[in-house]
């Protein structure tokens, strides 16, 4: 059985609702819009968010979820699809898991509005139910993930990126979204309770991992389908580029931020950076960085009974760190 399957093993019943629910809280009269988001529905990927959210709720409430559990989930997924397609027409990006992106099949415009449509469907879905606290957990969440792709843009400029400022964008960007999730399966079932802010700080370990992992396969082979060197084309500062640039010599510092600022488009020169990276520690030092996080994430779960949500959970920390793409 595939490790996404045997995760989603003990919330299946669940899942399987939610994705009704899902395409409901979607629909509307204009035909056009039925039609796009019928196909956004259809190209869904793996589910982690909604996964993330039912897992936590019934751990934390001993298996048992609530509507607002199912709203909570569709909530997050409405909004996170929105930033995605918001997303591509930023990037103008034609592919989004493999298939044509919105905007390469009906135009930017039409795009963006699908993006805010979608948006405006996650804020009434919460406002209408008077579900002001889980609102509230997911606007932060948008709010930090703008703030954190504009932070990466302004430092990417300069290249003056500290671990310390690559942690604040990492966890803004990708962490605050899956801490989201599980700080709202915990308020779903358990308001106010301190399993809320456990559940948000477990979910921010875990994105925290899971970016430094998607940082690596820059330095993979190129059948993940990511191809190798990309980040460094695009002037991104990951975990282990920040580390050798912080632990090279004058020479080879100055030599580094040259290729990234001038030669960032010479496959030749990116090929150099990778392997120099690669000698001088900085993917160990990532991994190392990243293991860490993943043990703070799972000694959180120590707190909660053994159940097959929990060990559903613990699963899925280690697939953030095992997956292959």
């Amino acid at each position: 059985m595939k490790i996404v399957e045997q995760i989603k093993q003990p919330i299946a019943y669940e899942m399987e609702l939610f994705e009704q629910k899902f395409q409901l809280s979607m629909s509307s009269k204009v035909a056009l819009l039925n039609r796009i988001t019928h196909y956004i529905v259809n190209r869904k990927g793996k589910q982690m968010r909604p996964m993330f959210v039912f897992l936590v709720a019934k751990m934390v409430a001993r298996g048992e979820v609530r509507e607002r559990t199912y709203r909570g989930a569709s909530v997050i997924e409405l909004i996170h699809t929105a930033t995605l397609v918001h997303d591509d027409v930023v990037d103008d990006s034609n592919i989004r898991r493999g298939f044509f992106s919105v905007n390469a099949l009906w135009k930017n415009k039409i795009a963006v509005l699908i993006g805010d449509y979608l948006l405006s469907k996650g804020l009434l879905l919460s406002i209408d139910n008077n579900d002001f606290d889980l609102l509230k957990i997911i606007s932060v969440a948008v709010r930090e993930m703008s703030e954190g792709e504009l932070l990466q843009i302004e430092k990417a400029r300069k290249l003056d990126i500290t671990e310390d400022v690559y942690y604040e964008i990492i966890r803004q960007k990708t962490a605050t979204l899956i801490a989201a999730c599980c700080s709202l399966g915990a308020a779903s079932v358990k308001p106010e309770s301190p399993d809320v802010e456990t559940m948000r700080k477990f979910g921010e370990l875990i994105g925290m991992a899971f970016q430094i992992k998607d940082d690596l396969f820059d330095y993979g082979d190129a059948q993940i389908g990511k191809p190798t060197g990309i980040d460094i084309k695009e002037q991104k500062m990951t975990l282990p580029l920040i580390h050798v640039l912080n632990n090279a010599n004058k020479k080879d510092k100055k030599w580094l931020i040259n290729s990234i600022k001038n030669h960032n488009k010479n496959t030749k020169r990116v090929k150099e950076v990778i392997a120099y990276v690669k000698q001088n520690g900085g993917l160990d030092y990532a991994i190392t960085k990243m293991k860490a996080f993943q043990e703070n994430a799972l000694q959180l779960l120590n707190n909660y009974p053994d159940s097959e949500y929990k060990t559903a959970l613990k699963l899925m920390v280690n697939y953030v760190i095992d997956r292959k793409k």
